[in-house]
């Protein structure tokens, strides 16, 4: 049988895509994230599926229900948080099944940030105010970043920046991105987003971490940030835009 990672999108389970609602309704095996997780979205499993939380367990473990799985013939969905190409550890996961000569493949998912951005009611590509999206994380506690991908550089690009695994370092990173975009640069912040728990900020990078930390948040969040978030009076883009000039009459057919 084939591992299926899934992406379980922000969390709602009005969110997933109709394909991954298929692989779910046919899953005897499913490995989920509990802490991003809405309990509704397990729903789609069928009645008497085994269902495995893996928040509190390290990837050989999880590696382990995985291959059992397959060798019992069952069919077994791996939900991811979000879109599996961002932060999921699907990299680290698939190379374990190639060894252990497992198939898989992978269902796109609706990212957090994406979300986030939906609720707030913002584009992060605006004509000449962005045109670049930076998905990138804080370097904490965590594995190194590359050579080269250090948030100083991005942020003096001026793109729109979309900061995952960053909620409890958001007082240093504001601190940080303040000198590149200005202290009053737009910030929205989406926690555990299109959930019954969901929680949006709008504020500043002068003001973000205040309010992050009387929210008491400390996972399941995404940090925007960038002068797109809060644009006014920008121009018109021109994919959209007239094909004629005023007083030029009618366009010249193309000639191929």
């Amino acid at each position: 049988m084939t591992v299926h990672f899934v992406g379980a999108g922000p969390g709602a389970a009005d969110l997933l895509t109709v394909r991954a609602v298929r692989l779910l309704e046919r899953a005897q095996v499913c490995l989920y994230a509990g802490t991003y997780l809405d309990a509704a979205v397990l729903e789609h499993c069928p009645e008497g599926a085994e269902l495995v939380d893996t928040q509190h367990l390290d990837l050989d473990t999880i590696t382990r229900h995985l291959v059992g799985a397959h060798a019992r013939g069952l069919d077994v969905v791996r939900l991811c948080s979000g879109d599996p190409s961002v932060y999921s550890a699907v990299a680290e996961q698939a190379r374990r099944l190639d060894a252990a000569g497992v198939p898989w493949d992978v269902t796109p998912g609706v990212p957090a940030y994406a979300a986030t951005a939906a609720l707030a009611g913002r584009e992060l590509t605006v004509p000449e105010v962005a045109q670049t999206v930076v998905l990138t994380r804080a370097q904490q506690d965590s594995t190194a970043m590359p050579p080269g991908e250090d948030l100083a550089t991005y942020a003096a690009t001026g793109a729109t920046l979309v900061l995952h695994l960053a909620i409890r370092h958001t007082r240093r990173l504001a601190d940080l991105l303040a000198g590149h975009y200005g202290a009053d640069c737009p910030v929205v912040v989406g926690a555990a987003v299109s959930t019954p728990r969901e929680l949006v900020i709008r504020s500043t990078l002068a003001h973000v971490a205040d309010r992050v930390e009387e929210a008491g948040l400390r996972q399941s969040s995404v940090i925007l940030v960038g002068r797109a978030l809060a644009a006014e009076g920008f121009v018109e883009s021109h994919l959209y835009g007239s094909r004629e000039r005023p007083g030029a009459g009618p366009a010249a057919p193309t000639v191929l």
